[in-house]
């Protein structure tokens, strides 16, 4: 799979300086992890989750969560349970040989034995799936479920995941955050190659003071839980070796109808109706998650949870580096550099300086290779109605 992989390939070479790369299941855990892009999730619970897995990964969604915490009532356990399994059943019941067009698939669950019995109980299947989302994650809470895991891929003889949710109160807590955050780093370190990434349950937070943001306002504009985001990305975000990808907060705000824009906006990715987008784009409820997608990469996180398909392309459209980044992403990263200095960029709008942008410049070579870097003239909207589906 790729990222735009559903786009014909001559509008890919107009919007693409460099295209996305191609990437499967067994590809590197440092690519995956930013390749996750937008992760949408489902509950396990849908009738036709095989064929909607299907459906999303034409319109370009690159991994999913079929959930069975949250998500579901306390009395559907079971029956989700048993649909989840035959779902996935008759997904990998196809040619093998199509397995690389399907999503990264995760599985959220409740508790521990659910991984390793999931497991058993899909068989040959268990191909298809790419590891666990683990809920609630602390340290306590989190030793069982990892431990599950290793035990579930030695059963198994695959490479099985974890992303382990980050939305306990312990973290949100003032006076226990701190503990709690160490906790979670010497956890997640030790199973360093079993995490995928870092997921902030940020609805969790705002549950725990009663609070519900308006869809005019990001989760930044929640001073509770940017503090929370901050100390995350503090103690497990560094980019000197130590940290993990850490993904966005979900956006729960969306339209009834799946239908998001105008059929006039999707007849042609270079239209330059750039107004008429963005005011679509807030007639949709939409303006406060692009606000979000810009400050989640400004605060060091990358990808996003998500729970409506029409949030998924947004998130990838601004996931591709700009032409711009790349220019400077490229020169800090030069060999002839290694020694630090100040150079002026290509673009002549701004100072590089080598040493204290480099780790900046690497993480930025790092999302251009699984989101590709935009040609010159490529912004957001292009890249977003480029994506759309047809009518």
């Amino acid at each position: 799979m790729r990222h735009f992989g559903h786009i014909a390939p001559e509008i890919r070479k107009r919007l693409f300086h460099t295209e996305p790369c191609d990437f499967t299941a067994d590809s590197p855990a440092s690519l995956l992890s930013v390749a996750l892009g937008a992760t949408l999730y489902s509950p396990a619970t849908r009738p036709r989750l095989a064929e909607d897995i299907g459906k999303q990964a034409g319109r370009g969604v690159a991994s999913m969560v079929l959930c069975l915490e949250d998500s579901i009532d306390d009395a559907d356990v079971v029956a989700a349970e048993e649909n989840l399994v035959a779902q996935l059943a008759a997904l990998a019941a196809g040619d093998p040989a199509d397995d690389g067009r399907l999503p990264l698939l995760f599985i959220r669950v409740r508790h521990a034995a659910q991984i390793t019995d999931l497991v058993r109980r899909l068989g040959p299947a268990v191909r298809i799936l790419s590891g666990f989302v683990l809920p609630k994650f602390t340290e306590e809470r989190g030793v069982p479920f990892l431990e599950a895991l290793s035990a579930a891929e030695a059963a198994c003889g695959r490479r099985l995941f974890a992303m382990p949710v980050l939305e306990s109160p312990e973290l949100l807590h003032l006076e226990s955050r701190a503990e709690t955050l160490i906790g979670i780093a010497r956890t997640v370190d030790k199973y360093r190659e079993r995490v995928l990434a870092l997921r902030l349950g940020v609805t969790d937070f705002c549950s725990a003071y009663g609070l519900r943001r308006q869809p005019d306002m990001t989760a930044y504009d929640v001073q509770i839980v940017a503090s929370v985001i901050a100390d995350v990305v503090n103690v497990l975000g560094r980019a000197d070796g130590t940290g993990f990808t850490v993904t966005g907060p979900v956006w729960e705000y969306f339209r009834a109808q799946e239908r998001m824009f105008k059929p006039q906006l999707r007849a042609s990715p270079f239209s330059g109706r750039a107004e008429e987008l963005r005011a679509a784009l807030i007639e949709h409820d939409m303006d406060g998650l692009l606000r979000e997608i810009g400050l989640d990469r400004a605060n060091g996180l990358l990808g996003k949870t998500c729970i409506h398909p029409s949030h998924v392309l947004p998130v990838h459209a601004l996931s591709v580096v700009s032409h711009e980044e790349f220019s400077d992403a490229q020169d800090i990263l030069r060999p002839e550099r290694g020694g630090g200095g100040v150079l002026r960029s290509t673009y002549t709008n701004k100072m590089n300086e080598v040493k204290p942008h480099r780790a900046w410049a690497e993480r930025t070579l790092q999302r251009a290779k699984a989101f590709g870097v935009a040609n010159e003239d490529v912004g957001f909207v292009e890249l977003l109605t480029a994506g759309l589906p047809a009518t």
